[in-house]
């Protein structure tokens, strides 16, 4: 996994988390791939997207996220730790869904309840849940309307198994493409989605 970080510096505490990540054993649903990760926020990091693609012999895109690991042994104060997860999550929702005004209540309990089935540990949480509601009109009035729920998080992980805080995150990314839960070690059988 190649990251970002300061050269000719290494850390073994940065070093253990990469290997936790690359050892996370995602839902085979989950397409991970490395991206460049941020340059100016921490001495270390490293950044992956993931699609939540549908059935094996499809290629339909569920949901989509970023997941980007920051690393800085200095504690930056906002942070309240060394570490921290920055987050993006979006999936397409069924259009009946843009008038619910609890939307945004029930796209952050899906973190919340993602980060605690993982039994994870995390403070300083904070981010936002935006739905967007398109609707075309004229020559395009004849598509449906649709509906994206993006959740944008970010938390300090406490502790040291980061390979947990990529796994919360991509059972989030599972939750708003609509799959159903996964207990460890179950595999879901193909079909319906939504």
């Amino acid at each position: 996994m190649a990251t970002r970080s300061l050269p000719g510096r290494e850390s073994p505490e940065f070093t253990e988390a990469l290997e936790a990540l690359r050892h996370a054993r995602l839902r085979p649903e989950v397409r991970i791939t490395e991206v460049p990760a941020p340059q100016r926020i921490a001495p270390y990091a490293v950044a992956l997207t993931a699609d939540v693609l549908g059935a094996a012999d499809d290629d339909e895109e569920l949901a989509s996220g970023r997941f980007v690991l920051l690393h800085d042994p200095s504690a930056p104060e906002p942070w309240g730790g060394q570490w921290r997860a920055v987050t993006f999550a979006r999936a397409e929702l069924e259009p009946e869904l843009a008038a619910d005004p609890l939307l945004g209540e029930v796209g952050w309990s899906w973190l919340m309840d993602s980060l605690a089935m993982r039994g994870v540990q995390a403070t300083a949480e904070a981010g936002t849940v935006t739905r967007v509601v398109s609707q075309s009109f004229a020559a395009l009035a004849d598509r449906p309307a649709s509906v994206e729920m993006e959740v944008r998080a970010s938390w300090t992980p406490i502790g040291p198994d980061a390979g947990a805080h990529l796994l919360a995150w991509s059972d989030l990314l599972c939750t708003i493409a609509g799959l159903p839960p996964l207990p460890e070690g179950v595999v879901a059988l193909p079909g319906p989605r939504r």
